[in-house]
């Protein structure tokens, strides 16, 4: 295990928490499944004193998985530990994450408390998660930003206390490459029962050195990493799981550590968070961004062609991207569709196939050719099983000299009755606005609207993300794409339409 290094990923925890990446319950399992297909060796779930949702939550993902450890973050308080216990304690391998803030900044300005109370709390805190849960992790929070001796004190005690795993949070960024480095060396020598844990980074990204400064702390002794898919998190991010774990092993010869990972899975993981979330990472981003292995200058065109190997030190196959593109069209078949699906990592069964076929015919009868970022697009249309309101139709008239209006036609999932309404608008998407928000009721505030298209030419698919805020604190997205831009337009902003009122719904029931 000395050149194994653990991956604990908190995507649905710290990177849950950030602005624009909240999911609903449905949500966070689907993407603790395909946490556990990546090879995960922990998976944070989440904040179980939160909330009743996210307690109810991190409860049923430690219900259903089975390979990973469950874990739940709790502060160093009686009621945050026993809430977290509650929540994960029928996983088969549970974990209780606890911490609290050990820099001068935090125990004067946050906490209000002395270094001696600190380190009390720490104590009771990891004594009674040890006494409910095998495995117990302690974070001295801001640690990058904390004096080294008394940072020594505390992980002193909170070893003798019970803690199996210390994690140390470079929770600001602050910290460069070499000084993260250092400190992870300086406390391993320093802390006396260092040889009985295991050390951890947890490294955001504030100055752009997350993956640096997790990999600094490898290179030093730890041995395992906090980190999340697409570097999502708070601010500017945590370290980006698929950069840690392919510089592990695209560069095995200088770190010589492995990790459980099937980085096959990597860039299908990165896909279905942008789907749920509707949060794209930029198209430069490393290992999953779209341009990762796209090559446009001639010099490297030729260069590829000659061997792969002058432009590329990874294969994209190695993280899950087609090596080619099997172009489709409106004379394919079910067979031909489901091949490519195959060969693209989706597994659908017999009944999901017809659907995504009929929604294949109807943009095949729209446009020329077939990609395979088309059918990612498919492919990422929501499930709509737990939505109140069902798209049905609608029309649109504009005019240099008339108002733009809309007509649309929404089912009730419930009473299974059409609703019909007409309106106009500032445009025909505006007008289709209106009339979703006069059918549905409001649900909040669109703060954001943009649209890309994922292929070339004038018969590429508009794909519009928007983004929904309600009470001021909960941003809802939505993803839909179609040749059509109104349409592509509506089905986004219905599908976050719809995850706003089952959110006002679990607020009322609660």
């Amino acid at each position: 295990m000395t050149h194994y290094v653990k991956i604990f990923d908190t995507t649905l925890r710290d990177g849950e928490q950030s602005p624009g990446f909240s999911m609903n319950r449905s949500e966070k399992i689907r993407l603790a499944r395909q946490l556990e297909n990546l090879g995960v060796d922990v998976i944070e779930a989440g904040f179980p004193a939160a909330s009743p949702d996210d307690f109810e939550s991190v409860r049923q993902i430690a219900q259903t998985l089975t390979k990973p450890e469950i874990c739940g973050l709790a502060r160093a308080m009686e009621t945050d530990i026993k809430t977290t216990w509650d929540a994960i304690k029928e996983a088969q391998k549970p974990r209780i994450h606890t911490f609290i803030g050990t820099s001068p900044l935090h125990r004067e300005y946050k906490l209000k408390k002395t270094p001696d109370q600190i380190v009390e709390m720490a104590v009771k805190g990891v004594s009674l998660a040890k006494s409910l849960c095998d495995r117990v992790d302690f974070s001295p929070e801001d640690a990058g930003r904390t004096e080294r001796d008394f940072l020594v004190r505390i992980i002193d005690a909170a070893i003798e206390a019970g803690a199996d795993t210390i994690n140390i949070p470079d929770t600001v960024g602050y910290l460069s490459p070499d000084e993260f480095g250092d400190l992870i060396k300086h406390l391993i020598k320093e802390v006396k029962y260092s040889d009985k844990v295991i050390f951890a980074t947890h490294c955001h990204n504030d100055l752009g050195m997350a993956t640096a400064n997790s990999l600094a702390g490898v290179k030093n002794g730890a041995r395992q990493i906090e980190c999340t898919i697409n570097g999502c998190g708070e601010r500017a991010g945590n370290a980006s799981l698929e950069e840690v774990v392919m510089a592990l092993k695209t560069r095995h010869d200088f770190y010589g550590f492995d990790t459980g990972i099937e980085t096959t899975e990597l860039f299908q993981t990165s896909q279905l968070l942008q789907q749920i979330t509707g949060q794209k990472v930029q198209s430069n981003k490393a290992i999953v961004g779209r341009n990762a292995f796209a090559h446009e200058a001639g010099i490297h065109q030729h260069g590829i062609l000659a061997n792969r190997e002058t432009y590329e030190i990874m294969t994209p196959e190695s993280i899950g991207v087609a090596k080619t593109e099997l172009v489709l069209g409106k004379h394919s078949g079910r067979a031909a569709l489901a091949d490519r699906l195959k060969k693209l990592g989706y597994t659908i069964n017999d009944d999901q196939l017809n659907d995504v076929f009929e929604s294949f015919k109807r943009l095949a009868d729209s446009k020329k050719d077939i990609s395979d970022g088309d059918l990612d697009v498919l492919m990422f249309e929501g499930n709509t099983e737990l939505d109140e309101w069902q798209f049905v139709s609608f029309s649109t008239q504009s005019g240099e000299e008339i108002l733009s209006s809309a007509t649309i036609t929404l089912k009730n999932s419930i009473t299974g009755e059409n609703h019909t309404q007409t309106l106009t608008g500032d445009g025909m998407v505006d007008a289709a606005y209106g009339c979703i928000k006069s059918i549905c009721g409001d649900p909040g505030n669109l703060t954001e609207f943009t649209m890309d298209s994922v292929t070339a030419g004038i018969d590429a698919q508009a794909v519009v993300n928007v983004r929904i805020e309600h009470d001021g604190a909960f941003v809802f997205s939505g993803r839909a794409g179609d040749t059509d831009i109104v349409r592509a337009s509506i089905l986004a902003y219905l599908e976050a339409v719809n995850k706003s009122l089952r959110y006002q719904q679990r607020i009322e029931e609660v």
